[in-house]
């Protein structure tokens, strides 16, 4: 793989009840695209196990480029973590098509 086809791969984990509200904010940081499934696990809060909406959580995975993952990292730091369920991760993927990213 080339350095052009190397990204980096956001994973958010955090409360249904943000999604609307999120995915606004990653594409304002610059996101292109996302993908979003369901979650549940237990962590620092408790047990998710989505049996009611209130504890239900997603997965949101964005592949983008550096700059971007860095913007949607600070706006996650700053708006979110000290108020919601959230833990977020961030590593390098190699793309094919990066082109697209």
């Amino acid at each position: 793989m080339t350095a052009d086809t190397i990204k980096k791969l956001v994973t958010i984990i955090t409360e249904l009840s943000l999604e609307t509200t999120l995915i606004r904010e990653i594409e304002q940081c610059g996101a292109t695209g996302y993908t979003i499934t369901n979650a549940r696990g237990k962590g620092s809060r408790g047990e998710r196990d989505a049996e009611w909406d209130a504890d239900r959580n997603i997965r949101v995975e964005i592949v983008c480029n550096a700059k971007v993952a860095e913007a949607i990292n600070y706006m996650l730091q700053e708006k979110y973590y000290d108020h919601f369920a959230m833990v977020s991760f961030t590593q390098d993927v190699s793309v094919l098509r990066a082109n697209k990213f």
